[in-house]
């Protein structure tokens, strides 16, 4: 049937069929979220798998099992750091229904900011912390919220949240864990849904490629990024004499960063209030300057160097696709959002016809880009999942 559809009939069939995924993505939520955790890190993860195979002569469903404990034992390592740090922290924590303990918190507090004002007398001062906690407003507000039921609900939702974290854990890797097995094959069956044809194999075989290449480029350099500021802020906030917790907002900085803007915005409040509350107004001056320095750097200078092209991303893309996937997937899309854009990017830069909209999503100038000579399907690399070990003569291409 041979419909004549006008101009603004297919842009409203289109906007329909973008609301009809999102309601889908938004109730399907417990299903997505674990398969497009485990489609990124499949990427990540197949070439120590493939290594094992072929260098290490390992059965290719033991080189996925070898891969995946690997994987297992890091992330244990993280939450078992971050759950021992966290009580610690509750621990130093002033009591809500001790008034002696919140008293002397109150106290050092206040001669901590008249040290560090001495430019304000004591009427100023006094008028903005007065020396009784009493008769302060803010802190009656503070008590009254760490002593309410909102915040032993807070505290009981976190840990439901908890449980729900590692149950989705544990269904992330069976589905990792199978993709790694299967996916040379459910990557064929995926070029045969196209079309069997040499020039449409070829494309869908380059575009699983520079998929695989775009997520796996954000993926490792994020992870080994986020590391090094971990612990470069660490120790700094180690050397300041934010013994304490150091090793917690280190950690903080690690996961956080994972997230644009936002979350490095969330990583640098934290230890700026231990500073103020601990140290000093001064010096929690410092750490916010200091803080912005090195995330500058990070952003501006090595993210473009070490992720290239691969993220080539610009910041209002990145910014939208957050607030996106975040209305549909919760914080789990805030997480998410860099790679599957990413994804969605290099899948627009092979389709015929979508180039324009690979380009509208990156940070380079159009007729910059347009210069740069495109290579064809012969010259692009082999893409990254061919056949399943095992299961023919030829083996599967070498990173």
């Amino acid at each position: 049937m041979n419909l004549n559809l006008t101009t603004l009939t297919r842009y409203g069939l289109n906007v329909l069929a973008a609301l009809g995924a999102s309601i889908a993505l938004f109730f399907g939520r417990p299903i997505f979220i674990p398969l497009t955790i485990a489609l990124l890190l499949a990427p990540v993860l197949w070439p120590g798998a493939h290594k094992l195979r072929y260098r290490f002569g390992l059965p290719w469903f033991l080189s996925c099992a070898v891969v995946v404990a690997l994987l297992v034992i890091t992330t244990l390592i993280i939450f078992a750091l971050v759950g021992v740090s966290i009580p610690q922290m509750l621990n130093d924590l002033p009591r809500p229904n001790d008034d002696a303990s919140m008293q002397e918190s109150y106290t050092r507090m206040r001669t901590q900011c008249r040290d560090s004002l001495p430019f304000l007398d004591s009427t100023t001062i006094n008028s903005i912390m007065p020396v009784s906690s009493q008769d302060s407003g803010l802190y009656r507000e503070i008590r009254k919220f760490f002593g309410s039921e909102q915040f032993t609900s807070f505290l009981l939702n976190a840990g439901g949240q908890g449980l729900h974290l590692l149950t989705d854990c544990v269904l992330v890797l069976f589905i990792l864990y199978f993709l790694l097995i299967e996916g040379g094959m459910l990557a064929a069956k995926v070029r045969n849904i196209f079309g069997t044809g040499l020039q449409t194999q070829s494309n869908v075989s380059a575009a699983f490629q520079q998929i695989a290449e775009s997520v796996r480029a954000y993926m490792v350099w994020r992870t080994i990024i986020n590391l090094a500021l971990g612990l470069f802020l660490g120790v700094f906030y180690y050397l300041i004499g934010l013994q304490k917790h150091a090793v917690l907002w280190g950690l903080l900085t690690i996961v956080f960063c994972y997230i644009p803007y936002l979350g490095t915005i969330a990583a640098g409040v934290l230890p700026v209030l231990d500073a103020m509350i601990n140290v000093s107004p001064v010096m929690a001056l410092g750490v916010s300057i200091f803080y912005m320095l090195v995330v500058t750097v990070e952003g501006y200078i090595l993210v473009p160097w070490m992720m290239g092209r691969s993220m080539d991303l610009n910041a209002t893309t990145v910014l939208i696709s957050c607030l996106y996937w975040y209305l549909v997937w919760g914080t789990a899309g805030l997480f998410l959002a860099m790679p599957i854009m990413a994804a969605i990017k290099a899948v627009c830069a092979q389709v015929p016809g979508w180039e324009a909209w690979g380009s509208l999503m990156g940070s380079r100038d159009h007729k910059s880009a347009a210069n740069e000579p495109t290579p064809s399907v012969s010259e692009q690399a082999t893409p990254i999942i061919d056949l399943v070990p095992g299961t023919s003569k030829h083996e599967p291409q070498r990173l």
